[in-house]
């Protein structure tokens, strides 16, 4: 009879095979159970010859595998195995967010361009082994891959748009995976999302007006003014950019009663700059500020010139419409302006697809 792992090994990863097996007799019962008694399932062959454990066990546990048999001859045979899992060091938690950090709700309907970003909450030293145990699932099947932003954060995206209708499961089984030196994953997670219709905005300074379609149909044109441009000096002497970023915007979310200031971006409070103002509605475009919103004091200058700080300003009706139709993970393209949007910024799909795979731990 052959027990695995032997008796008295040490530090046996939790989701290793646990198995009983016998030759030229027949397994009569096996029993996995840790110090506290709790008894571990597992699954007897069908010719009661081999058994295995059906579920992962615990970290820095002693368990306790007895297998009981009879022989070819009919004669009774036990044996048993006595070992220890590892304890990590240390641990780390994977959450399954949007591309912008928000946590993936799977009540809600997302956009064709929705970016999927896993965030560790310990920086990870072996990625190539992180990323092995990530996996997103689509129906219909969609070709995408993953790309790390950083030792904590890795993004996955299809290579294009999602088709719309698409059903998303994303998956992180760290559970017993060592993704660093005495650092393993604290628990499994999977977050399970739709995505709508096919909603692309497209704007370009030329001529000012933001073009909403949904699946290929002009839905609304709205008039807007954009970033007024330049720059200026920020309390702590920074450059601030008063452009409208040009790229592939994806939809963060859709806010009401928003407070925007100008200190939020680090303008200080004594400049000709600054400002407070309360905006009824706006659909935020990036992480970095700029949003497509309300704003009844520049509908004079919508279509004409930009008057913003790097926002897109649009009519109160305007703004109210664009606010009910919008969900996350929209696209918003904006041309026509001379600062490029960054990827880290929402802007996952500004990287074209070569770049993006080189991105992956595992190219």
């Amino acid at each position: 009879m052959t027990l695995v792992p032997a008796s008295g090994a040490a530090a046996v990863s939790p989701i290793a095979p646990i198995r009983a097996s016998v030759r030229g007799g027949t397994l009569t019962s096996v029993t996995l159970t840790n110090d506290d008694g709790t008894s571990v399932t597992g699954t007897m062959a069908a010719d009661r010859t081999s058994w295995t454990a059906g579920q992962p066990l615990g970290y820095g546990n002693r368990y306790t595998l007895i297998a009981h048999a009879t022989s070819g001859a009919g004669h009774p045979v036990t044996k048993t195995s006595a070992f220890r899992t590892l304890a990590p060091g240390k641990m780390t938690m994977a959450y399954i967010n949007t591309a912008a950090g928000y946590a993936l709700n799977p009540a809600r309907t997302y956009g064709v361009g929705q970016a999927i970003k896993v965030h560790f909450d310990e920086p990870i030293p072996n990625k190539a082994a992180a990323e092995r145990a990530l996996s997103v699932t689509t129906v219909p099947a969609q070709v995408g891959g993953w790309n790390w932003f950083s030792d904590q954060d890795v993004h996955w995206r299809p290579k294009v748009y999602f088709t719309p209708h698409t059903r998303v499961t994303v998956t992180a089984k760290i559970y017993g995976v060592q993704v660093g030196p005495a650092l393993y994953g604290q628990s499994d997670t999977s977050v399970s999302f739709r995505v709508g219709e096919a909603q692309i905005s497209r704007v370009n300074d030329a001529d000012k007006i933001i073009r909403v379609y949904r699946n290929g149909v002009l839905m609304r044109q709205m008039p807007t003014s954009m970033g007024k441009g330049g720059y200026i000096a920020g309390a702590n002497r920074q450059k601030i950019s008063l452009w409208t970023n040009s790229g592939l915007h994806t939809v963060v979310d859709a806010e009401k009663n928003i407070t925007m200031t100008s200190g939020s971006f680090g303008v200080p409070d004594n400049s000709p700059q600054s400002y407070r103002v309360g905006v009824p509605y706006g659909v935020r475009i990036s992480m970095g500020g700029e949003f497509i919103h309300w704003a009844d004091w520049s509908v004079w200058a919508q279509g004409k010139i930009d008057t913003s700080h790097g926002c897109l300003n649009v009519s109160p009706a305007n703004s109210v419409w664009f606010y009910r139709f919008s969900q996350p993970g929209d696209i918003v393209d904006v041309e026509g302006t001379p600062q490029r949007l960054h990827a880290w910024d929402s802007g996952d799909w500004t990287v074209n697809w070569a770049t993006w795979q080189a991105g992956s731990a595992l190219r």
